[in-house]
């Protein structure tokens, strides 16, 4: 079975070359950035911000908070991103979301499977941000879950791709002000009523593809929160940095 599947991939490779996820230069392999492309990507490691996952210049400690984190404390635990926002990420983002290639989400988990390391232990159930059914509908697909499952195959999670509904269709987060944002995504969220058994009193690590200024997530985290569920964490593929690259 394996050497049929490495057989067929290799015709596929020969019919469809595989190219670079950004700028489409040829690549020895599918799903990947060429040398150049992945060599732009801005990784966020330790220090960081144990809380928002904002990297540090210096190392501060292990407990020191971001100013973002002691100014306005979010309502999940702990949030963690792969890169940081920028040209290329926003490239990949851009083409997962409204470009009709739920194929790049196999590239993104897999540093967002690195990314949340830390977030994994316990087995927590892997819950997308979800959209709301008439923008499923016109994309196709969730990019959210398509990374939940995804980030599922490598860790061997559970993903539950129900467990929160968006009840309200919202106009898109791009161009609106922080309060805009907020006020965007207020009430939009509903929990499944059977949620604590469904995850069987397990942590929540919700899956998106950017966070910006975390209204979004901070939103569902709420709705989860008043369903009883406690322990929530979030883990998205970019973060915008304030200071480094684009805006969002």
């Amino acid at each position: 079975m394996r050497g049929a599947q490495r057989l067929g991939g290799a015709l596929l490779d020969l019919a469809y070359p595989p190219v670079c996820l950004n700028c489409d230069a040829p690549t020895a392999t599918a799903d990947t950035l060429c040398p150049d492309c992945f060599k732009a990507l801005r990784p966020i490691t330790a220090p960081l911000c144990p809380v928002l996952g904002l990297p540090f210049a210096v190392s501060l400690g292990p407990d020191t908070l971001s100013a973002e984190a002691l100014a306005d404390p979010p309502p999940f635990g702990r949030a963690r991103a792969a890169v940081m926002y920028g040209e290329v990420a926003s490239t990949i983002v851009s083409r997962l979301k409204y470009g009709d290639r739920p194929e790049l989400a196999r590239f993104c988990a897999r540093l967002m499977a690195g990314a949340g390391h830390e977030l994994w232990a316990d087995a927590p159930v892997l819950v997308p941000v979800p959209l709301h059914r008439a923008r499923q509908r016109e994309r196709r697909y969730n990019q959210s879950a398509e990374l939940a499952h995804q980030i599922g195959r490598l860790t061997g999670l559970k993903v539950d791709p129900t467990l929160v509904q968006r009840i309200r269709r919202t106009r898109q987060q791009v161009g609106l002000s922080g309060d805009g944002r907020q006020r965007n995504v207020a009430g939009a969220f509903a929990v499944h009523p059977d949620a604590l058994i469904r995850t069987g009193g397990r942590r929540v690590v919700l899956i998106d593809d950017v966070y910006t200024t975390g209204a979004t997530v901070k939103a569902v985290t709420r709705s989860l929160r008043r369903s009883g569920i406690d322990a929530v964490d979030v883990v998205t593929f970019a973060r915008v940095v304030i200071g480094a690259d684009l805006p969002i």
